[in-house]
């Protein structure tokens, strides 16, 4: 890592700590005011990295408002997730509520897992070591690491090139001085698992594939522009029918690739924070400072 693309990097994790520690969240408040509020202010700086997701209760991730979203915070424990990115050098974060007063232990043990693990990052040490930290603290408030959902390696423009686990794994990889990762503890007391629901609401350009649908080749090659290998919402490119059957048709054979929400395979509660750590020799470099989570 060259000195510019560090540079990009701590700008934008500071522009994403700025956001997470001005976030006003309270009952009441529409799930799109808080998605178009928060990516709003990103782009008044840099460049959403994703849409923001916002996951309650059972749903673990990949949850973002549609347009016209009527739904409210009431007694949920609400995830927030979102990134920010500056020519495509990503800073990822996520942070919980609990709107329901009752799983504030809950909230602690991923939180807790969060800096226990941000403190191990240093060149050298394996992804497993960072794995069975997390689960070793997760399973110390009495709650379940969930198991494939985890954080995960970025490299510019792509938010997902590699996997940090939740759980210890049998792997020797090991960090290496400027690598950069995400650290994304889920805990839940449900059994530790998440599936894919039918609701999809989040997609990403892969590769063009042959469609004799001209249309969908120029609404791929506009989202491609736009967002090169990073997530987009549904709400941000859908302007009028054409674009929803070239959409779909991208989908179909094989040129988006899918985000479907996740929900906790039990349906039990989910909680998750998570930051940005570049890897240096002796530590880790945070970019979403952990005091960014004191709510």
């Amino acid at each position: 890592m060259d000195e510019e693309e560090k540079r990009k990097y701590i700008k934008a994790g500071e522009i994403a700590e700025r956001i997470l520690k001005n976030l006003k969240v309270e009952r009441d408040m529409k799930f799109i005011e808080i998605a178009e509020k928060i990516e709003k202010e990103i782009a008044s700086y840099a460049k959403p990295a994703f849409p923001v997701n916002i996951s309650c209760n059972e749903t673990a991730a990949h949850d973002t408002p549609d347009k016209n979203d009527e739904r409210i915070i009431k007694d949920e424990v609400l995830k927030i997730d979102f990134g920010v990115h500056i020519d495509g050098y990503i800073a990822d974060c996520a942070i919980t509520y609990d709107f329901s007063g009752k799983y504030e232990k809950l909230l602690k043990a991923s939180k807790k897992a969060l800096e226990n693990a941000v403190g191990k990052v240093k060149e050298g040490i394996k992804i497993s070591e960072i794995g069975r930290e997390i689960e070793k603290t997760i399973k110390s408030f009495g709650f379940m690491p969930i198991e494939n959902l985890g954080g995960h390696f970025l490299s510019r423009y792509e938010l997902h090139v590699g996997e940090i686990p939740n759980y210890e794994i049998r792997s020797g990889e090991i960090l290496k001085e400027g690598d950069v990762i995400a650290i994304e503890p889920f805990s839940t007391n449900g059994i530790g698992y998440v599936k894919e629901t039918n609701i999809c609401k989040i997609y990403s350009a892969t590769e063009l594939k042959p469609t004799r649908n001209s249309i969908a080749r120029e609404f791929f090659k506009k989202i491609e522009n736009e967002y090169n290998k990073l997530p987009f919402a549904e709400r941000w490119v859908i302007k009028s029918l054409e674009d929803k059957i070239s959409l779909l048709e991208l989908v179909r054979n094989g040129s988006l690739k899918t985000y479907p929400v996740l929900k906790e395979k039990n349906n039990g509660i989910v909680s998750q924070f998570e930051t940005t750590v570049i890897v240096e020799k002796d530590s880790g470099k945070v970019l979403i400072s952990l005091d960014s989570f004191d709510i």
